[in-house]
């Protein structure tokens, strides 16, 4: 057996997806760690049995990691380069190097934006896998962008300077010996890279800590129903679009029942509404199979939980890979984009509306259901990374042999 080293960001959409690719590798007996800023975040998702190495780090909401919700475009970029993703990878670093002296992985899986996975693994001579939990890096999203482009080029070159192989050429956001990606063609277009070492396994989605328990026989079997989510992350800028949604959403009551998770408690809904059901949290899984539409900030995760269930949407995205993911729903047919900052209820009214009555939007959403279903998900991820921990003992038995 093998084993296996997780370099996680202190991210909940970041962690989700490796969450059911470990548990598939846990029972084919192999051994599973992880590194991660935030341990208790990990074992809340992964299970309280998981190995996890604590390393130093930013922490989403602390440290000063708190980005000015009017930051957009470029500028939100580089806030998050400059001041999250740089920052974090030269903290993470000394706790990856000491889980990789622990652990003795065969492979380090490193999320795509965990970059001292990468680096760290190449120092040591480790293969690695990126594990890549958003696919906006490859829908051509600094194209035209050539300044953009160069800058990122420099940054990651100083962060190898400092933690990784100076004599190494390797982008730590795509590994050159597997490069594992959570979507498929069919949503992220035809700029989708292919090569022998490229894999896209769709979405891994694996059961989740249970939540307060959800009013299921609240839900109207006479209605279409909607759900509203901005995701973990997005609290501190979604008090108006949330109050924009419940307007339109009220003035549908007569066909359409929302659900509306509400994690900040800003929309006055009194608990026994029978049109708008407001819950802190939600069991988005289970939720989305009865759900007709989807109102979100294009997050990767929501979308393609969204999408694996054949479910339309409706786009509002924000910030960071978020605009890119909107795009390539719109582009695949499967959903309308609206203004995250700038919509009214009338416009998310009309966006509601042609979502739940187009039939080629909900085939489209029906097309990339079929796609993700038949890309293997967790089970395939799991597949590809023992096939490089295989032929890299492989590889090593020759060298000794020799």
């Amino acid at each position: 057996m093998s084993a296996f080293l997780f370099v996680v960001p202190p991210l909940t959409g970041h962690i989700n997806p490796a969450v059911g690719v470990a548990a598939r590798l846990t029972a084919r007996g192999h051994r599973v760690a992880w590194v991660c800023a935030d341990p208790a975040l990990v074992r809340r998702l992964a299970g309280p049995d998981a190995e996890v190495h604590g390393c130093a780090g930013p922490v989403p909401g602390a440290d000063g990691a708190v980005r000015p919700p009017e930051l957009r475009g470029a500028e939100a970029l580089k806030f998050l380069w400059e001041r999250y993703l740089l920052p974090l990878a030269d903290a993470m670093a000394p706790g990856v190097r000491g889980a990789v002296e622990a652990v003795r992985p065969d492979v380090v899986v490193a999320d795509q934006q965990a970059f001292a996975g990468a680096l760290v693994a190449e120092r040591a001579g480790l293969p690695w896998a990126t594990s890549a939990t958003t696919s906006a890096e490859f829908s051509g999203a600094y194209d035209g962008l050539p300044k953009v482009a160069a800058w990122l080029d420099r940054s990651l070159a100083g962060l190898r300077t400092r933690i990784g192989d100076p004599a190494g050429t390797a982008d730590p956001r795509f590994s050159p010996h597997l490069l594992l990606i959570f979507s498929t063609p069919e949503l992220i277009g035809p700029q989708a890279p292919l090569a022998p070492h490229i894999h896209y396994v769709g979405p891994s989605l694996a059961g989740r800590p249970a939540g307060p328990g959800f009013p299921w026989e609240r839900l109207d079997p006479g209605r279409a129903k909607v759900l509203v989510t901005l995701g973990t992350a997005n609290a501190d800028v979604g008090v108006r679009f949330l109050t924009e949604c419940l307007t339109a959403l009220r003035e549908r009551a007569d066909r359409v029942q929302a659900v509306i998770a509400d994690p900040g408690g800003v929309l006055p809904v009194p608990p026994g509404d029978k049109d708008v059901l407001v819950l802190p949290s939600v069991p988005q899984l289970p939720l989305l199979e009865r759900m007709d539409a989807v109102v979100c900030h294009a997050g990767h995760n929501t979308v393609c939980e969204a999408l694996w269930h054949g479910v339309p949407l409706v786009a509002a995205p924000i910030r960071d890979d978020q605009p890119v993911v909107a795009g390539q729903v719109v582009d695949a047919g499967a959903g309308v984009r609206v203004r995250f900052g700038r919509v009214t209820a009338d416009r998310l009214g009309a966006a509601l509306d042609t979502v739940l009555a187009d039939r080629s939007l909900r085939a489209a959403a029906a097309r990339i259901r079929t796609a993700f279903r038949a890309a293997g998900g967790a089970r395939a991820a799991a597949a590809h990374l023992e096939h490089l921990a295989d032929f890299t003992d492989f590889a090593d038995s020759e060298a000794e042999s020799r």
